[in-house]
């Protein structure tokens, strides 16, 4: 049986539609349903439930389905490994990277350019997602690596600290605390804000964090993404707290102002970032590659001047999740 098969099968599965699959291996549809159709005889057993749409694997369907990949999966690990013993091991292939919006795209492009100006053979291909669909891209394995913040344990996943990022009070210049030099969570009693949408793992943080001073806010707007939330602050609907590296821009051009921020213990609050990829799929030297500049290179955002002067400060910068 040949590996191509397999791949046309997953891939009709992965997108539950026969033309998607054959269109992704440049097939016709005939074609793809064929071998389908093949892989059945073969098995003695029906694949794929046609009769629903878009179409459903059953469950003998589905538990070839994860073989499958795991197989391909490795087979692809083989042959990078191949293709790089007689290249002086010199990576070699694509890397998929599925990020969060708020990770940054010119942050995450200076790791780009790094890794393929090491790598000449190899690419990063890198996608921005809501987290929940990063999550499940890295499950199905659409992608190698996922960043997000306030990662969870899960049983399928490897998750890996990254890096930290204070949060700051984030408000129109016009604010009456823009002035301030640091502001103490217990100021934003009865404040207007403007919240992540409360299934976000951030707004659980935020949550948390206010509670334990006892704040209370008045939460006038939700959003699921980052740009959203500035924007309704800038136009002045509430204030917010964000983390630091996403507001460099709009502090350097005045639309908002960035305040560090404490509780009652003198703490802050960060964002903490991990990378996470399937426990059960070695990484191919390419993701490997990738992970590793992930974990020792450290870019900075430009401009990035409240850290620093909550740093010059002495205010300390915990999380009390």
């Amino acid at each position: 049986m040949q590996i191509e098969a397999l791949k046309i099968f997953c891939d009709v599965a992965r997108w539950s539609s026969v033309s998607r699959g054959a269109a992704e291996n440049g097939i016709s549809q005939s074609s793809a349903s064929q071998i389908v159709h093949q892989l059945e005889s073969r098995l003695g057993v029906k694949l794929i439930d046609r009769s629903k749409r878009p179409l459903v694997l059953t469950p003998a369907g589905r538990l070839y389905f994860e073989g499958s990949k795991e197989i391909l999966d490795r087979f692809d690990d083989l042959e990078n490994r191949v293709r790089a013993f007689d290249q002086e091991q010199r990576i070699v292939g694509t890397v998929g990277v599925a990020a969060i919006y708020s990770v940054g795209m010119h942050h995450m492009s200076r790791y780009v350019r790094t890794f393929e100006e090491r790598n000449p053979q190899a690419m990063a291909r890198l996608e921005y997602h809501h987290p929940d669909r990063v999550l499940e891209k890295v499950t199905r394995g659409e992608v190698e690596l996922g960043l997000l913040s306030c990662p969870r344990k899960w049983p399928d996943m490897t998750v890996i600290p990254w890096r930290e990022e204070p949060m700051v009070l984030a408000i129109a210049p016009d604010h009456r605390l823009a002035g301030a030099e640091t502001v103490v969570a217990a100021d934003l009693n009865g404040e207007r804000f403007v919240a992540f949408e409360s299934q976000l793992p951030i707004r659980r943080l935020v949550d948390r964090y206010l509670r334990h001073d006892d704040v209370e806010i008045e939460v006038v707007h939700e959003f699921d993404n980052i740009e959203n939330v500035k924007r309704a602050v800038e136009i002045g609907a509430g204030v917010s707290l964000l983390p630091e590296p996403c507001v460099v821009k709009e502090v350097k051009s005045g639309s908002l102002a960035a305040i560090p921020l404490v509780n009652a213990a003198g703490l802050g609050l960060v964002r903490p970032l991990a990378v996470i990829h399937k426990r059960s799929v070695p990484l191919d030297p390419a993701a490997r590659a990738f992970l590793d500049l992930l974990l020792t290179e450290t870019y900075s955002s430009p401009d990035a001047s409240c850290t620093k002067a909550a740093a010059d400060r002495g205010v300390t910068v915990g999380s009390t999740a």
